[in-house]
């Protein structure tokens, strides 16, 4: 069963003075989906966040909202609530207070205040904290009670910008892991920025990902990250090598040698021609290294440098044709040494032949 689009992006377009920062965007976001914008810093993540918010207007375009046109609406008149990084809670007020605040201006009842700022709390896992003040709790601890005052509303659509950014690693890992289990139990959909890209892999049922106003491919974590689709995705997304080379058999498996005619390695492809350039994206851990000359096929080597970090080996290599190369492996004990000349190859279902031309 197809899921139910709840909203849509349709050539949306913005510019601050002669800097374009939105180039005709369109995303189409499905009811209860966890969605992130991935891409660094001035990439358009944060614009597209507040147009959809309602606090940027689109030069051109719309934004549907369960269909509806909502481009000219005001923040307080969409079904849409933002957590900004800075959590944004007001100082002088206590928990109750401040997850309250949206329903208060609103003039609803104090029991259903009370009742709904008791249920918010409860989903976040934070009952009992209505009389804390904000300096009172932890970093984690304010994170939560600014979703829970976004979440009081019950949105159709949850906006997240960056909002792990100022915690600690160890926090920020803990906080990803509880903020997916929230967005399932609550089944409100989640629009999240960030610039990590292992926090985009470890938490989004889809990923955006956004390169100079546009995205450049939108897709599954499996997908961006084992086929991507240009070198941009596959060097920003796991830092995967780019190797490039020209067609010399083509067919549902390509083989290509690389710059200086030496060797052969494969990858799959199609609308390749033969002697055409190509451009091939494999992870550091799918590249294998051989002694020179124990293996048919491969591209000649030489071992440059290898370092430890991170629980992985990494192993730098130059091709014969200057090309430059990273290898990983799980711990310290490898054998090979700087000036081993070896034999660098991959299974052609790991290598991603990527678009050159989306880099423009």
């Amino acid at each position: 069963m197809q899921q139910e689009s709840i909203l849509k992006l349709e050539n949306i377009r913005k510019s601050f003075g002669d800097n374009i920062v939105l180039d005709g965007i369109d995303l189409d976001v499905k009811k209860g989906e966890f969605i992130t914008l991935l891409g660094s810093s001035g990439c358009g993540k944060t614009t597209t966040l507040r147009i959809i918010g309602g606090l940027e207007t689109a030069d051109s375009g719309k934004v549907l909202l369960e269909g509806e046109d909502v481009s000219g609406l005001e923040p307080n008149k969409r079904d849409v609530n933002t957590v900004f990084q800075n959590y944004a809670l007001f100082p002088h007020m206590n928990v109750e207070a401040n997850v309250g605040y949206s329903m208060k201006i609103r003039k609803r009842k104090k029991s259903d205040i009370a009742e709904a700022v008791k249920k918010a709390l409860a989903m976040v896992q934070l009952e009992g904290f209505e009389n804390r003040m904000p300096n009172e709790l932890s970093g984690g601890q304010r994170q939560r009670i600014a979703i829970a005052r976004a979440i009081v509303n019950e949105p159709k659509v949850l906006l997240l910008d960056e909002p792990l950014g100022a915690l600690d690693l160890q926090l920020r890992r803990q906080m990803q892991i509880e903020l997916k289990r929230l967005q399932k139990s609550l089944g409100i959909t989640f629009i999240y920025i960030t610039h990590d890209q292992e926090e985009a892999l470890n938490m989004s049922d889809r990923i955006a990902v956004m390169r100079n106003g546009v995205f450049e491919q939108i897709g599954t974590p499996a997908e961006i990250y084992d086929r991507p689709k240009t070198s941009y995705v596959a060097q920003f997304v796991g830092s995967a090598n780019i190797v490039r080379g020209i067609a010399k058999s083509v067919g549902e498996v390509v083989s290509f040698s690389n710059a200086d005619g030496s060797g052969q390695v494969l990858s799959r492809g199609a609308d390749i021609k033969e002697e055409m350039p190509v451009t091939v994206a494999i992870r550091s851990e799918q590249i294998e290294i051989t002694k020179r000359g124990e293996s048919e096929v491969g591209f000649a080597a030489v071992v440059k440098e290898k370092s430890f970090a991170g629980g992985m080996l990494r192993i730098a290599l130059t091709l014969s044709d200057g090309q430059e190369i990273i290898a990983s492996r799980h711990g310290i004990n490898v054998s090979w040494v700087p000036g081993d000349e070896v034999t660098v190859t991959w299974d052609a279902d790991k290598a991603v032949l990527v678009d050159l031309e989306a880099e423009a």
